[in-house]
């Protein structure tokens, strides 16, 4: 069962990747999320490279770490905390890559936040 998951997960992730590139312009807003922390990262797939990354590990946020909905406020804050890195970067427009996990809980918190903090999707 657990691997009929994570296979499912990466055929999703993959399926996904095939139809989204990220440019410099408009680069892909990736997203990897486990139990403990969350990675955003804004990748420009052309050059191969990371132009912003941020982490929940690394960065300043206010919560419980053990309570879920401190968790979901949290990933909110990582998305708010990556527009404005993007801001300083000139970075305005992005594409979404929520790398195969479903638009829900702490994924959509994410996009929520860097929504709120002036990212266009």
């Amino acid at each position: 069962m657990k691997n009929n998951k994570r296979f499912k997960k990466i055929r999703r992730r993959l399926r996904i990747r095939a139809t989204i590139k990220g440019t410099a312009k408009r680069p892909r807003l990736s997203v990897f999320r486990s139990l403990r922390q969350m990675n955003l990262q804004l990748v420009d797939d052309e050059n191969s490279k990371t132009l912003v990354s941020v982490n929940s590990k690394t960065a300043k946020l206010k919560g419980d770490a053990g309570d879920r909905k401190a968790k979901v406020a949290e990933s909110f804050l990582l998305g708010k905390e990556l527009a404005e890195k993007a801001k300083e970067m000139k970075i305005e427009e992005i594409v979404f890559d929520r790398g195969g996990n479903l638009y829900h809980g702490k994924v959509a918190a994410a996009a929520e936040g860097a929504r709120e903090g002036g990212l266009k999707f």
